[in-house]
């Protein structure tokens, strides 16, 4: 009895903490057909469901209401840029925003800068609130697909084409 206590109070602890690891993802694509560097955002909806509440009022429904969709969109505007290698700023212009299924997506883009070698990039969305929040940044559409992962101590990190 004691053994099969143990296995299932395991198995609550276990799914309790299945969700504790706070990830996000954006992907930064060189669009030639556009012209545009286009940055795709995806916050699982249930961080950001977390997140709203916290941030901004207990009362905040990410789900339903589009003021705190774009309370949510402008935080994380606030906390991601792009630079060139130089650390000239990209001005990035907000596209939208849309929840799918699990996720919550905000879109940003910039036009390509001629003769770019490389970009610096920020991510602190969700660092203030978790430290254990990872936002994972895939650049494409130049070469092969690079990746950098911030932490909550990361500031800029780069990549180069």
């Amino acid at each position: 009895m004691f053994a099969l206590l143990s296995v299932v109070t395991i198995g609550m602890m276990s799914a309790a903490s299945a969700h504790q690891l706070h990830t996000a993802s954006t992907t930064v694509l060189f669009n030639e057909r556009t012209g545009n560097i286009e940055v795709l955002h995806r916050f699982f909806l249930h961080d950001a469901e977390h997140a709203v509440k916290q941030l901004f009022d207990k009362k905040a429904d990410i789900h339903q209401l589009d003021s705190t969709q774009a309370q949510f969109s402008s935080y994380v505007f606030e906390r991601f840029g792009l630079q060139t290698l130089n650390g000239e700023p990209l001005s990035l212009k907000a596209v939208g925003y849309e929840v799918d299924g699990n996720n919550f997506w905000i879109y940003q883009e910039t036009p390509i800068v001629d003769g770019l070698k490389g970009l610096r990039i920020k991510h602190k969305a969700l660092h203030d609130l978790w430290p254990s929040q990872q936002n994972l940044v895939n650049v494409e559409g130049l070469g092969p697909i690079q990746s950098v992962t911030f932490r909550q101590q990361d500031e800029w990190l780069e990549v180069r084409f």
